[in-house]
C-alpha cells in the first residue's frame, strides 16, 4: 500500500504543472474514457515455467493536458495459464493492479484531433507509463496460492484512433508490459519478470 500510495502522489505531483495548460483550450474536451480488450503473449517464462498466450481487459480514464497530449490512470488485469508453475495442475497467473502516465495522440492530417467532442479524423497514439501490479498465482479450484504484492514496472505502447462519430472512437494498438517481482511457489522464492506484448482494441468515450 506505501509503494501505490507514494506511486500515485509522484504522478500527481509530476502532472500538476501539465494541468494549467489544459486550461487554455475550453474548446476542446478535456475528459475521456477509455475500456480496452486485448490478447497477451509472454516474451520469455515466468521464472522456469512457461506460460500460454493470455488476455485481458480494463480501463482508463483520461484528462488532456495540452492539444495533443493527455495524462492517463486506470486499472488492468491480465491472465495466463500454465501447468509447470504448480507440479501436476494447470494454475492461472494473473497480472492485476493500476496504470498511469502520459499519452500522446495526433492526427494524420489537418486540425482535427482524435478524441475532439466534434467531428475529428483518424489519427495515431503513442503512451508511456508506469504499473502499480502484482502477480497471483492461482491453483485449478480458484484459490491464491501466491500473492507477490503491488510493486513498480513500466509499459510503452503505440496504436490508432480511429472516430466512430463526435465522441467514440476504436482505438487499437499494441503495447509492452514489464513487471518484475519477487515469486514465491512452496519453499522456493525467485525473483520473476512478467514481460508480455498485447495486441488489442479500445472503445473510448469523450464527455
Amino acid at each position: 500500500m506505501r509503494t501505490l500510495s507514494a506511486a500515485l502522489l509522484l504522478g500527481s505531483l509530476t502532472l500538476a504543472p501539465l494541468t494549467l495548460s489544459a486550461q487554455a483550450s475550453p474548446d476542446r474536451s478535456r475528459w475521456s474514457l477509455e475500456a480496452t480488450t486485448e490478447a497477451a503473449v509472454p516474451m520469455d517464462k515466468l521464472g522456469v515455467a512457461d506460460l500460454s498466450t493470455g488476455f485481458g481487459l480494463g480501463f482508463n480514464l483520461r484528462m488532456r493536458l495540452q492539444p495533443h497530449l493527455f495524462a492517463y490512470a486506470g486499472w488492468e488485469w491480465h491472465r495466463f495459464e500454465s501447468d509447470e508453475l504448480i507440479v501436476g495442475e494447470t494454475s492461472d497467473a494473473e497480472d492485476t493492479g493500476y496504470t498511469l502516465g502520459l499519452r500522446f495522440e495526433h492526427p494524420f492530417k489537418g486540425d482535427a484531433v482524435a478524441g475532439r467532442a466534434r467531428a475529428s479524423g483518424a489519427g495515431y497514439w503513442l503512451r508511456l507509463g508506469a504499473l502499480v501490479n502484482h502477480i497471483e498465482i492461482e491453483n485449478e479450484d480458484g484459490d491464491i496460492v501466491s500473492d507477490t504484492k503491488h510493486g513498480l514496472g513500466w509499459e510503452g505502447g503505440a496504436g490508432l484512433s480511429l472516430p466512430l462519430n463526435n465522441r467514440l472512437a476504436l482505438t487499437p494498438g499494441v503495447r509492452y508490459r514489464s513487471l518484475s517481482r519477487d515469486l514465491t511457489l512452496g519453499a522456493t522464492t525467485r525473483s520473476v519478470t512478467l514481460g508480455y506484448v498485447t495486441a488489442g482494441v479500445g472503445l473510448a468515450l469523450t464527455f
